[in-house]
């Protein structure tokens, strides 16, 4: 792979473009990881309204039909719900656990399989997340596809 940087200072905002013979699975990571790195998300704490990086997020979860936002350090409270969240963050590394959380893969620290096709993640921190059996099948799909 060869890699270009051109600097210019009359451009007014950065652009990327990717030459290739045809997109594989390396493209499609570079391009996830790129596109992760400009999306933004807002979650509210403490009566105060934030700008996360949804990279930043571990994981998405509602409950009580109220959706919050986990980074490893705090919990901010989303006005979107689960669903909307999920079609936003479909271009990125974020899959769905189960009907009420979705997750990041570049949070997760091991896998290991549960009974009845599920899956037991363990994110940073040592928070461990369910994987229902309905969704199992997708995540070892995408999995095994980000890790090549």
């Amino acid at each position: 792979m060869k890699i270009t940087i051109n600097t210019d200072g009359r451009h007014a905002e950065t652009e990327i473009i990717v030459n290739c013979s045809r997109v594989n699975d390396d493209i499609e990571k570079l391009l996830a990881a790129i596109r992760m790195l400009d999306m933004k998300l807002t979650g509210r704490k403490d009566g105060r309204q934030y700008v996360l990086d949804a990279a930043d997020i571990m994981y998405i979860e509602s409950t009580d039909k109220r959706t919050f936002l986990y980074t490893v350090t705090d919990v901010y409270e989303s006005a979107f719900k689960l669903y909307e969240l999920e079609e936003k963050l479909k271009v990125s590394d974020f899959l769905r656990a189960s009907k009420s959380c979705l997750f990041n893969i570049s949070h997760i620290q091991s896998i290991e399989p549960d009974l009845d096709r599920r899956l037991i993640l363990t994110m940073e921190r040592g928070i461990k997340l369910m994987v229902s059996r309905q969704y199992s099948a997708e995540v070892k799909q995408k999995l095994e596809a980000f890790n090549g």
